[in-house]
């Protein structure tokens, strides 16, 4: 399967938002009040360090993924990347995107010189977990979240 991975456009919102709530665990979570979805989009899009990416194959959108850069001092001032919403259309699953998504995302993190590739994934997501250690990604941490709102 030949794939292409774009920054996403803002008429693509429908589709990632689609893919991202296309499972129980998403499709379950609140949404904070006053929040939008093209705000959200216009706010990403105009982040130097933030980059929204859609996967096609065939001019379908497969799949996303958003990448955050983060400047810091720990790692002796190394910069990482943050790997969030990583999602492969249902209708396409079990066919290696996920795989080639992940390597692209590393891929890219090294050409803007990160020294880290880093995600979060739900407790409950058990196959991503499996997934995510058979790439070479080990879960070294606990993960911390407080509410907000």
């Amino acid at each position: 399967m030949s794939l292409s991975f774009r920054t996403a456009r803002r008429e693509d919102v429908p589709v990632i938002v689609a893919l991202l709530v296309d499972d129980p665990i998403s499709a379950s979570r609140d949404t904070a009040p006053g929040l939008d979805y093209d705000d959200a989009f216009a706010a990403i899009d105009a982040d130097p360090r933030n980059e929204l990416i859609v996967v096609e194959s065939g001019g379908e959108i497969v799949g996303t993924m958003q990448l955050t850069f983060i400047p810091g001092l720990s790692r002796r001032g190394a910069e990482r990347a943050q790997v969030e919403g990583v999602r492969v259309a249902s209708t396409h699953r079990s066919q290696g995107i996920g795989g080639k998504m992940m390597e692209w995302a590393a891929g890219r993190a090294r050409e803007r010189g990160c020294t880290l590739l880093q995600l979060t994934s739900d407790k409950a997501r058990t196959d991503a977990h499996r997934f995510y250690s058979s790439l070479g990604y080990e879960a070294s941490h606990e993960g911390f979240k407080l509410r907000l709102n």
